[in-house]
């Protein structure tokens, strides 16, 4: 019997089923990998989203554009990406970016492999066309996580020193020597505009199945530490035509797709995150022109991070928080 919706969806996670005791990873409801559970009808359109219409595209644009903050004092709320090398964090900015110039742009250097093309941080403001205004926001991409070992990849207390403000734009990562009050470019005084008001989790379509266990640690330990701080913590998933094909020849059947429903579920269960919480997105990597579904896909993924840094931001001001303090 075909899969229906769900032919050629799932194939790297099917691929490992031979051999299901996989050291050193998380294997998440085994069965929903199997050849049963992707039988069938697709699914009913599991998110109210319609990423065929312009106007929603431009909707987006609109409400990106002429976003306020509540506090003149972070003007261009900072949103942290993090992930493992070559998961699209760099491709997400050049995304956002491609949109707002009109054509497909590559200014970050996306990754891929095992090993992080770059150890620096960098927060990248983004214009409205080339030469425009600054829009309101600023993306953070950091050094890549690895799992391959705790000393692998950027050190997780260098994630939290981001995360409070400590880090200029341009530091270079030591992942055996995390940053401190010891060092020189230390920002030991971090204004509120230094900080992050969103965190955002980058993860393959295709790797949900298979969480390392030392990322998984990895993430953990980020949680921990922001969760008392009131911080919202995003998860968006790409690469999502690289895990169905499917999905692959037809991006609107994205949120039809039982196998890339799955896996947004096992990935909320693993990360403790709820459905609302998770982003689907397919980055420009290989295109050469602007694709309409694409943009919605993205858009939506970083009008959500938006208004939950906002959120962040609106309740800070409530409490009195919104005051140049040391972190």
């Amino acid at each position: 019997m075909p899969h229906s919706l769900e032919k050629g969806c799932g194939r790297y996670s099917r691929g490992l089923k031979k051999n299901r005791k996989i050291t050193g990873y998380v294997r998440l409801n085994d069965d929903q990998d199997s050849e049963v559970s992707l039988k069938g009808q697709p699914l009913k359109q599991w998110r109210n989203s319609n990423i065929e219409d312009q106007s929603v595209r431009n909707k987006l644009l609109k409400e990106i554009r002429e976003y306020q903050t509540v506090t003149e004092l972070v003007k261009q709320p900072r949103i942290l990406l993090i992930g493992q090398i070559g998961c699209g964090k760099s491709s997400f900015f050049n995304s956002v970016n491609s949109i707002f110039r009109g054509h497909v742009i590559l200014q970050a250097t996306a990754g891929f492999g095992d090993t992080s093309v770059s150890k620096l941080y960098r927060t990248y403001p983004i214009h409205d066309g080339k030469g425009g205004k600054k829009l309101p926001f600023i993306l953070c991409d950091t050094m890549g996580l690895e799992g391959s070992s705790d000393e692998a990849g950027i050190h997780v207390d260098d994630i939290i020193s981001v995360i409070n403000g400590h880090v200029p734009d341009q530091y270079e990562f030591n992942p055996k020597v995390p940053i401190s009050d010891k060092f020189k470019c230390y920002r030991e005084k971090p204004s509120l505009a230094d900080k992050v008001y969103c965190i955002v989790y980058v993860v393959e379509a295709s790797k949900v199945s298979l969480i390392n266990q030392v990322l998984l640690k990895k993430f953990k330990f980020i949680q921990s530490n922001v969760n008392n701080k009131g911080i919202p913590q995003f998860v968006m998933i790409t690469k999502i035509d690289d895990a169905c094909t499917e999905v692959a020849n037809d991006l609107t059947k994205v949120y039809q797709s039982r196998y890339i429903y799955e896996k947004v579920t096992q990935l909320a269960q693993v990360l403790g995150v709820p459905l609302s919480a998770i982003s689907l997105v397919k980055n420009y990597a290989v295109d050469f022109e602007l694709n309409l579904n694409m943009d919605i896909l993205i858009l939506t993924a970083l009008q959500q991070m938006l208004r939950a840094a906002d959120a962040c931001l609106d309740e800070m001001t409530q409490r009195g928080l919104t005051q140049e303090s040391s972190s």
